[in-house]
């Protein structure tokens, strides 16, 4: 549907069934223009191309209309000023030739597909040919056939909300054949055609679908629903570092239960992260939760509540996970109950197989397998009783990850019980009094034993070797339990510790 406007006017807006144009606000009136005014660089690329066509198209648009460039926040970028997406009759060769001179730099990377990238006055602008594809569906590598009308290029587009587009020429004209923009009005998510279609050509469509329903509270289409639940399987096809990019991207957004809770009941989660609707059997050992899985999107919401500033992937793939260990160490008791004994060590275990099993950075693998492991630390001494001790083990066995372990231990808590939800907060506030006090008296985030190396082997009279390590490990105990020593202290307890060690 068309619809001209004067260039540098504001845009029109079409008539779409069911709705009309004045239900869309000034506010997102405003937003698509600004959103041009924001890159006079496209100004440059419409006359860079001069003789062919150049629409602005994809998720640029799409947050624009939403008012998100202009809060802030791009569900592709998360920042004003996303890279920008134009495509184009004119074909890799001649964009290459028109770009030249004006571009201040360009890329290649992706020609094969008909695309390339170029930078002008800091912005990204990728200008790709009209695609007309087809899929073997068996991979999702397309057949790149070169279309030769824009409607055929939206036609392939993953979801109607981004096949909409703005034309940069003089009229502006808007252009949205697959009614996106009423799908943006009534929040719903919807495939150009028919989502089995849409789907078998790219599986992946269906994590992008969810992290949509995350980052942008949109309700999936019930044909869609029904086509991703049915071809959950088909995803298998999807390479783990494509999969993890789109999961990373579903945890980061705003409504991540929302799309979680999709996740799971679609069957994409016993694809991708099997350990977490496995949750779902298991009966939390408190009896205060439907069940574990319940709870662990509970506590999920609860840390990113506690989040300063960006989101935390760390922090939200840790609260996810935490008790993913309970299924394998679940044990029912005489009387009834249940128990999961060690299961932060199991976890731990898991969380660091399944996230290397989807190629995680391993800092993010270190990092979320650590929380999960130290998690149950705090309930050992959640009746107040924490010795100096436990307090400076506490915090050098979380290191540089206390911060996140104290919204971790604190988002745990989902007792409906007020009185033990108290308990529970005034203990942890106690435990970080505690460790504020040593902090200001001791750099416990580098403790040391109070005799290096080379004094052990003076004293000791030993040379390099192994029996050093293990009097630098004594010494390291030592001063977790009694804090910094006089050096003629540490020296007779290393004396003392040396003459009951087997010699040599």
């Amino acid at each position: 549907m068309l619809c001209p406007t004067p260039k540098g006017g504001p845009l029109p807006w079409p008539i779409v069934p069911g709705n009309s144009g004045d239900q869309i606000s000034a506010a997102q009136r405003r937003a698509v223009t600004e959103l041009l005014a924001l890159a006079p660089v496209l100004d440059d690329v419409a006359a860079a191309l001069d003789g062919y066509e150049a629409h602005l198209v994809g998720g640029s648009v799409r947050d624009a209309l939403l008012g998100r460039l202009v809060s802030g926040r791009s569900a592709d970028q998360q920042v004003v000023g996303p890279d920008l997406d134009v495509t184009t009759d004119a074909r890799p060769a001649d964009i290459l030739r028109l770009v030249e001179g004006m571009a201040d730099a360009v890329w290649t990377t992706g020609i094969e597909f008909g695309t390339v990238g170029i930078q002008r006055q800091g912005r990204r602008i990728e200008i790709t040919t009209f695609r007309a594809d087809s899929y073997d569906r068996t991979s999702r590598n397309p057949e790149v056939r070169f279309g030769t009308s824009l409607a055929d290029d939206l036609a392939r587009r993953d979801f109607t909300i981004n096949a909409m587009a703005v034309f940069l020429g003089p009229d502006r004209t808007f252009t949205d054949p697959y009614g996106g923009l009423a799908d943006l009005v009534t929040n719903r998510l919807r495939t150009p055609g028919a989502p089995e279609d849409s789907l078998a050509d790219d599986p992946l469509r269906m994590m992008r679908a969810l992290r949509f329903v995350s980052q942008l509270g949109v309700t999936l289409d019930p044909a869609l629903l029904s086509a991703i639940t049915s071809m959950a399987g088909e995803l298998a096809r999807i390479t783990p570092e494509r999969v993890q990019a789109e999961l990373s991207k579903l945890l980061l957004g705003e409504h991540p239960r929302r799309a979680l809770e999709r996740f799971v009941s679609t069957g994409l989660a016993d694809v991708v992260l099997p350990e977490l609707p496995a949750l779902q059997m298991e009966i939390d050992e408190h009896h205060q939760h439907k069940d574990v899985y319940t709870h662990s999107l509970t506590v999920l919401e609860q840390a990113i509540a506690q989040e300063d500033g960006e989101p935390d992937l760390v922090l939200r793939l840790a609260a996810l996970l935490h008790d993913i260990g309970k299924p394998a160490t679940r044990r029912h008791l005489a009387r009834g109950g249940v128990s999961f004994h060690h299961h932060e060590v199991v976890g731990a275990r898991l969380v660091k197989a399944r996230l290397t099993a989807l190629r995680y950075p391993k800092h993010v693998v270190d990092d979320v397998s650590r929380l999960t492991y130290l998690h149950l630390r705090f309930h050992g001494f959640s009746a107040g009783e924490w010795t100096d001790s436990a307090v400076r083990r506490y915090v050098t066995d979380a290191g540089p990850l206390l911060s996140r372990l104290h919204k971790l231990v604190r988002a745990d808590s989902t007792t409906r019980n007020v009185r033990r939800a108290r308990a529970l907060a005034d203990s942890y506030d106690l435990l970080e009094q505690r460790i504020a006090v040593l902090l200001e008296a001791e750099d416990l985030a580098r403790v040391r034993p109070d005799l290096d190396g080379n004094a052990i082997m003076k004293l000791l009279g030993i040379p390099a070797g192994p029996l050093v390590g293990k009097a630098w490990r004594f010494l390291t105990e030592l001063r977790m339990d009694r804090g910094p020593l006089p050096r003629e202290e540490a020296e007779a307890e290393l004396l003392r510790w040396w003459a009951n060690q087997p010699k040599p």
